[in-house]
């Protein structure tokens, strides 16, 4: 290798580095202001896979698959959210992560406000299988509980999101709670 390709490989490779910390750091930094108020669900890989070490460019493209991931299940989940719900379960399968919790609890949260509660149900078991903690899972099938007639089990899935939020103040908690003395519909 001449010293002008040595020069150019370490140049790429210092290059490639800082491309890879500065996008880490900026999602470091942005995770807490993008989950105000919203799901940013952590990446799709859920632990599955074990961490390979990898080239910087391998992590740059694994920062860019994540991001694009967050964005597409954005979009999904604001489809969900203001009403479009067929859409919204469309796109969020269309993700190709059906196993990750966030995106199987709002395919089950949107198959039961279209009155499929047997695929509701589906989708909520799914998504507890793959986090037995997810607390707005709980929620969401506490709330499909009261749907079905349920308030005992409603009530025994509010005591959960209880134990899981730490306290009673938490959206999950209230949200359910409002279901469950009549003050709302969810």
């Amino acid at each position: 290798m001449t010293p002008t390709q040595a020069s150019l490989k370490n140049a790429f490779r210092t290059f490639a580095l800082a491309a890879a910390a500065t996008l880490l750091v900026s999602g470091i930094a942005l995770k807490p202001v993008l989950a105000a108020g919203t799901d940013s669900p952590p990446p799709s890989d859920d632990g599955k896979k074990k961490k390979k070490e990898g080239s910087a460019i391998e992590e740059q493209e694994r920062q860019l698959a994540y991001q694009k991931f967050l964005h597409d299940y954005r979009a999904a989940r604001t489809l969900i959210v203001s009403g479009d719900y067929k859409a919204g379960i469309a796109a969020m399968h269309a993700l190709g992560h059906d196993e990750h919790p966030d995106v199987a609890n709002y395919i089950g949260y949107a198959n039961r406000k279209l009155g499929n509660y047997d695929e509701s149900k589906y989708w909520y078991d799914k998504a507890l299988a793959a986090d037995a903690n997810h607390v707005r899972t709980w929620s969401y099938y506490g709330m499909w509980h009261m749907e079905q007639g349920n308030r005992l089990k409603a009530e025994d899935f509010l005591a959960k999101v209880n134990t899981l939020c730490g306290n009673t103040t938490c959206e999950e908690y209230r949200e359910l709670k409002a279901v469950i003395d009549g003050k709302a519909s969810y």
